[in-house]
């Protein structure tokens, strides 16, 4: 009988369920596979997925509504364009934010006149509980109005950074920039937002 039991319990453990990301990663694989080739209903999908965390960074990179709405079907052209490209090297997701960054800034490029910035020395590295300082303390509709309100460069590398959680060497990989840089728009963002925030809690 005790026998009996250890090799019920043993099947049971190789047949637990599989939880609830598993079973999105197998529906994200199963439609990608089908999108890759040729289906554009599970390509559609993908979009309706996604779309709302796409837009989001974008937005949050821009400023501006009309900007990051563009930014966003881009990023999608772009995707679609690339699909038989991707080899499932990091997820889908992640893969699809860093077409977003691109377009970002290649319609940056296009329709707006880039703000200029000295670039401050070598600052020492920063580590990513600092940034947490922006999530943990203010206010989420404050701080994504002080986000908004920062020089481009600076607002870029901090919502990369701060918010999405890449490396500082990430960041300057995507924006193209020396990681001195990085760090030097990213110590002016938080500067700039902890004034910012620190003057609304005054008033």
């Amino acid at each position: 009988m005790l026998t009996k039991l250890r090799t019920f319990a043993q099947n049971s453990a190789r047949s637990k369920p599989k939880t609830l990301v598993d079973i999105q990663q197998a529906g994200i694989s199963m439609l990608l596979a089908e999108a890759q080739g040729g289906n554009q209903q599970a390509f559609a999908q993908l979009y309706q997925d996604h779309v709302g965390a796409v837009y989001a960074l974008c937005l949050r990179m821009t400023a501006n509504v009309s900007l990051a709405e563009e930014c966003t079907q881009q990023a999608f052209v772009n995707a679609w364009r690339s699909l038989a490209k991707f080899r499932g090297d990091a997820q889908f997701g992640t893969w699809l934010h860093r077409i977003a960054v691109n377009s970002v800034l290649a319609v940056q490029r296009k329709d707006q006149r880039r703000q200029q910035f000295e670039v401050a020395a070598e600052l020492e590295e920063m580590e990513m509980a600092t940034a947490q300082w922006s999530v943990e303390q203010h206010d989420d509709r404050a701080l994504e109005s002080a986000v908004a309100q920062l020089p481009e460069r600076a607002r870029q590398v901090f919502v990369l950074h701060a918010v999405y959680g890449y490396s500082q060497a990430e960041v300057a990989t995507q924006l193209e920039i020396a990681v001195g840089s990085v760090k030097a728009h990213y110590h002016n963002a938080r500067g700039q937002l902890k004034t910012a925030l620190g003057d609304q809690d005054e008033g």
